[in-house]
């Protein structure tokens, strides 16, 4: 039996993060993981895989576009089989990085699947090790649909999408949400015709609907179908391929789609199963979270949980934010995380990024507030590549402060940052505004917005 500081279930982005970290604050630290490889969902079938694809994907899709630079170009050739390698390698490269992170820092893996028999202990195989204090970071898995079986071959999940073989003449994605639009739109680049089935009556559910609308307009210019309204009743197999019956929400009236592969992107659901939590009386919301208070401690003192497993958004950076803030507080120090200053990004063409609150939140909430926009189609540097789909729109108090910024627009997941940091450090619009940004780059989209904001635009 082994004795630790601080056991930790799951090796994604939150619990080697809180793993590294707490061996830095000095703590004897295990981190125990089933898969085969350390990283979780995001390294091995999610975040990085899809962005190794959506690279790849989109350096085949600009040689049509070559021509209006004077380049002429003969003879490509597609080969699915060194693609998914050069995938495979990025994540297998990174998930050795990881180890050796542990072996640096001093981190014991376990390799095995866990459950907490009792406050205190955790159970891997036949063994059971013994800790002060246990951290719950088992993430997150794609969410099913009732009455349909993803079978990974024909009705895939986000992890079959990530392996086909070949591209599919027609893939129908259920959901438009972040996985449906980045997946459709890599095998849309590829050469497949891409349908998306969307319950709601528009895109990316949660994002400030002027800039969904406008990632929806880009989207389809580069080739998704979009078909929203729509609830999804059937898939059935066919000697021809599959056939979806799909319903229009509120018209009662039924249609038809063929289709070759089905890829189900309707969300994603915590995994808590087998843990014992029921055993031990872990309280969990109807929604399957782990209910946890301001320090990330569950209803059972001593046992901890963060990531996509608790309450708030399910994403990769906000766990290993989780994770720090977490052993930071049990370690006596003092930590936050600030979730209204959490981006979301979507990593499609043009990309979409978000921070803070929507307009539509801000008016169902009764705020006063100054709107600020920049369309790309302004900006040089936007005009020079080619990439002047989309808008930078920044949202503002009547003090000045940035209460959400929303960004459609190439490289939007890397212009947010700037927003993210004069949000977390309450900077306004006008701070914003007076700093120097380079001449041409996109960058200067987020200062003439908060101008705007200010009703103080250059170019526009």
């Amino acid at each position: 039996m082994s004795k630790y500081d601080l056991i930790i279930i799951g090796g994604g982005p939150g619990g080697y993060v809180a793993a590294i970290r707490a061996a830095q604050l000095g703590l004897r630290v295990a981190c125990v993981e089933g898969r085969a490889a350390l990283g979780g969902t995001c390294l091995n079938v999610g975040c990085i895989p899809s962005k190794a694809l959506l690279t790849s994907s989109a350096k085949y899709a600009e040689l049509s576009h070559l021509a209006a630079h004077g380049i002429s170009v003969e003879g490509v050739s597609l080969d699915i089989g060194a693609m998914m390698g050069r995938k495979d390698k990025i994540v297998g490269d990174l998930t050795k990085g990881i180890a050796f992170l542990f072996k640096k820092n001093g981190v014991d893996l376990i390799e095995g699947w866990a459950s907490i028999p009792a406050p205190g202990q955790v159970r891997v195989g036949d063994e059971i090790h013994e800790a002060s204090n246990i951290v719950i970071a088992t993430g997150s898995e794609a969410t099913p649909l009732p009455g349909i079986d993803i079978d990974e071959v024909d009705i895939l999940s986000s992890t079959g999408a990530l392996v086909l073989e070949e591209v599919p003449a027609h893939l129908v994605v259920i959901g438009a949400g972040v996985i449906g639009l980045e997946l459709g739109q890599v095998w849309s680049r590829l050469g497949a015709k891409v349908t998306v089935v969307e319950y709601l009556d528009r895109i990316l559910p949660g994002i400030d609907g002027e800039i969904a609308k406008l990632a929806q307009r880009a989207l389809s210019k580069r080739g998704l179908k979009f078909q929203l309204g729509r609830a999804l009743k059937s898939v059935q197999k066919t000697d021809g391929g599959l056939t979806l019956s799909v319903d229009r929400v509120g018209k009662d009236k039924e249609e038809v789609i063929e289709a070759d592969k089905v890829l189900i992107a309707v969300g994603r659901r915590p995994v808590t199963r087998g843990l014992g939590l029921e055993d031990l009386g872990v309280a969990v919301n109807a929604r399957g979270f782990i209910e946890v208070d301001g320090a990330f401690q569950t209803s059972i003192p001593g046992i901890y949980a963060i990531g996509d497993c608790v309450p708030g958004p399910m994403l990769a950076h906000k766990a290993e934010e989780d994770g720090v803030a977490c052993v930071e507080m049990l370690a006596g120090q003092g930590s936050h995380v600030d979730y209204n200053t959490v981006p979301g990004v979507v990593y499609s063409d043009p990309e979409v990024a978000s921070v803070g609150l929507t307009e539509e939140a801000l008016k169902e909430a009764g705020t006063e507030y100054a709107v600020g926009k920049f369309a790309f189609m302004a900006n040089p540097r936007a005009r020079s590549t080619g990439d002047t789909d989309g808008a930078v729109k920044v949202l503002a108090g009547m003090d000045g402060q940035i209460l959400g910024a929303h960004i459609c627009g190439a490289h939007g997941g890397d212009l947010i940052a700037e927003l993210v940091l004069a949000m977390t450090k309450g900077a306004t619009v006008s701070e914003v505004a007076a700093t120097c940004h380079a001449h041409p780059a996109m960058g200067e989209a987020v200062k003439e917005a908060c101008l705007d904001a200010m009703g103080r635009a250059i170019h526009a």
